[in-house]
């Protein structure tokens, strides 16, 4: 990410909202003392990375400062639900802007304003001189700065969004970011939006009205309890809007000149990593090597009494240190038959997730390879780029085999880092899915059904929920564990699946004929993901929510009076309780159901329970196709990317999610509209594609 050219860079961090996220998402740290270290820990690291990723010509820091703001003043409510600051962060805050200075970044605050103001104005200046401004925040607001020459940046979640990436993200440009907020309200700064209204319905409106002042304008067309939330907020939204909306014309005692970028305090620095306990980071200022991690040895964990006895035994478990391992490994490579292969990343996405480390068994050793794992202390890892450099010839060949649970991921992982995995011979969810449809794919149920072995899980080693940690904060000897499993659990997988196609040639045909082969043509598809006309399906939804307040009205007429459609508790009052309609059927509650086989079933002698059907087919066109997709492109590609899953339907049929795009209904005019606009070469023949006809 590092950027080149001639633009000039000015690179601004959001230092208040850093200092939050950075203490709740890594553990509690203390240094030899005693003392908090943690929040100090993670705003250092995410400087570095920035330091590393953008060559900036200017940069700063940016802190909220001490006092009121005239956001409070103007509305004395502002942000005072917020708690108070813990004592632990408390104690960081100092100490943060100490080394933050030391490291060579200016520290700003400007009293009487918040820091998002601070950044703005910046932001307004270096676009006025014909700067690229680039922002890291965690911070939603900042999204209406968003423009030609202003990014944002978030190295926690590895997000960066341009005008795209708002659209995409929010649902909204970053010009209607505010009107946006304002209806949502802002439950952190305690700004109020319209009650009941979440982003689905802000988006609605923006998206139909084109603007909050439009949206206010047409207030009294817009029914139900929203419409009446909306005409009792009229009054305050103005208000709101002017609390969301960050100033850009601060009068700063400084300019953009003075913030150019400067070699940090190295003697400095040392005293403070010394002082915090931040050892790897210390002995890489002095130049030290780093301490090298020893290569461990992993028992095998006792087997679950009621599984199967397993097929092989567990191989040694080990670390790959420095570039000497890194060579070692390359060489032992190039030399195996066949290899268990993994990798570790960032997150789940297949098109954004980046590497954290590989694992790869053969011989009696599952290695584990980290590239990017950051925590206190960390040892000095060899890195993504000089690791792929090193292996991509054994990566990329044919003739390298190579098998893992549900390889298409982790092809797509390396392509996210332009590089080719080859040589996928076997693939052990595939190999289950063919011989097991109907049992549980999954690794974990397939080493404890096949080989007896209780996997350490992913929650095991990452948490759950909110106290999840990235895999990258997984000290290296744990990742080791849990990695080289995976490998080690692949490559043992296969071996006992094979057997079992060996007495069965029909299975074993399905498998390496059809099965195997469509993985890379359903890669391929994946990648080049799928076109959108988004301006025909923007306006395919203005046409649709005019259809849903026509159809509203016709069933307002027909009931005799207003209800909403989309409560079955009103649709039941209204068709059995004022229209007296025949009860069908009833909920395991004893209530009449007004399901769709129910409303079908009356829509042949009533009129309101075939409006009901129209209404729920348009709102589901709506809300799932013509709203929804446009949003899930990806900004890099500018394109929707599915993942077409093959190891899910019993039937043999292809699962298409995250979006759907297989389950676009084509039977009426509607659907078939809406189908042709994210499918330019026209539509399919049926709304799904089966496996039987491949």
């Amino acid at each position: 990410m590092s950027e080149t050219g001639t633009e000039k860079t000015l690179l601004l961090v959001d230092g208040s909202s850093y200092l939050y996220r950075a203490f709740h998402a890594l553990p509690e740290l203390k240094n030899p003392r005693g003392e908090p270290t943690g929040a100090v820990y993670g705003v250092v690291a995410m400087l570095r990375r920035l330091a590393a990723d953008y060559k900036a010509d200017a940069r700063a820091c940016v802190f909220d400062a001490r006092g009121k703001t005239f956001r409070e003043d103007e509305y004395p409510a502002y942000k005072a639900n917020r708690p108070s600051m813990p004592e632990d962060l408390a104690a960081q805050i100092e100490p943060i802007k100490e080394v933050v200075a030391a490291l060579g970044w200016p520290v700003l605050s400007v009293g009487g304003v918040e820091a998002d103001d601070v950044i703005a104005t910046l932001a307004e200046q270096a676009s006025a001189q014909g700067w690229r401004c680039v922002i890291s925040t965690g911070d939603k607001d900042l999204a209406q700065l968003v423009d030609a020459n202003v990014t944002l940046v978030n190295t926690m979640s590895n997000e960066t969004l341009d005008p795209p990436g708002v659209l995409a993200k929010f649902g909204v440009p970053p010009e209607r970011i505010v009107d946006y907020l304002s209806l949502t309200g802002d439950a952190v700064d305690n700004v109020p939006g319209v009650e009941k209204v979440g982003p689905k319905t802000a988006v609605k409106w923006i998206t139909q009205y084109g603007s909050l002042d439009q949206v206010m304008a047409n207030a009294a067309a817009i029914g139900g309890v929203v419409g009446e939330n909306l005409r009792k907020a009229l009054d305050w939204l103005p208000k709101g809007r002017q609390l969301l909306t960050v100033k850009r014309d601060v009068p700063l005692p400084f300019s953009i000149a003075q913030l150019a970028t400067h070699a940090g305090d190295d003697a400095r620095l040392r005293e403070q990593f010394a002082s915090f306990g931040f050892k790897s980071w210390l002995r890489e200022l002095e130049g030290e090597a780093p301490e090298k991690p020893r290569a461990r040895t992993f028992a095998p964990a006792p087997a679950d009494p009621a599984a199967p006895p397993a097929e092989a035994p567990r191989r040694r478990y080990a670390m790959v240190e420095g570039e000497q391992g890194l060579d070692a490994l390359a060489n032992a490579l190039e030399a195996a038959d066949l290899v268990g292969f993994d990798t570790e990343t960032t997150g789940l996405d297949p098109m954004a997730a980046r590497l954290v480390g590989m694992s790869f068994a053969f011989g009696d050793t599952a290695w584990y390879l980290p590239l990017e794992h950051a925590y206190p202390d960390a040892p000095i890892q060899v890195g993504t780029a000089k690791a792929l450099a090193r292996l991509k010839p054994w990566l990329e060949r044919d003739r390298h085999r190579k098998v893992g649970q549900n390889l298409k991921y982790d092809a797509h992982v390396l392509l996210n880092h332009g590089v080719r995995l080859g040589g996928i011979a076997y693939d052990t969810l595939l190999e289950s899915y063919v011989l097991e449809v109907h049992e549980r794919h999954d690794m974990d149920s397939l080493a404890l059904r096949h080989l007896g072995w209780k996997t350490i899980t992913y929650d095991e080693v990452t948490g759950k929920g909110a106290a999840r940690i990235p895999f990258s904060s997984v000290e290296v000897g744990r990742a080791t564990e849990y990695a080289a499993e995976d490998a080690d659990c692949a490559l043992a997988l296969h071996q006992a699946l094979a057997a079992k196609f060996e007495s069965d040639p029909k299975l074993a045909r399905v498998y390496s004929e059809i099965e195997l082969p469509v993985m890379p043509v359903l890669l391929t598809m994946e990648r080049n993901g799928v076109l959108l006309d988004a301006t025909r399906l923007e306006r395919q939804s203005h046409e649709l929510g005019k259809s849903m307040l026509e159809l509203e009205q016709k069933a307002y007429a027909s009931a005799g009076q207003p209800f909403n459609l989309n409560s079955p508790k009103q649709i039941q009052e209204i068709l059995f309780g004022r229209l007296g309609l025949p009860v069908k059927k009833k909920t395991p509650s004893g209530q009449p159901s007004t399901d769709e086989d129910v409303l079908t079933e009356l829509a042949l002698d009533y009129p309101l329970p075939k409006l009901l059907i129209e209404y729920r087919g348009v709102a589901k066109l709506k809300s799932t196709y013509t709203d929804k997709l446009p949003r899930m492109v990806n900004p890099r590609t500018g394109r929707v990317h599915t993942t077409y899953s093959q190891a899910v339907a019993v039937t043999g049929r292809l699962a298409s999610n995250d979006p759907n795009l297989q389950n676009i209904p084509i039977r009426t005019a509607e659907g078939r509209r809406r189908h042709a606009s994210c499918c330019p070469l026209g539509p399919l023949a049926s709304g799904s594609l089966d496996l039987a006809a491949r």
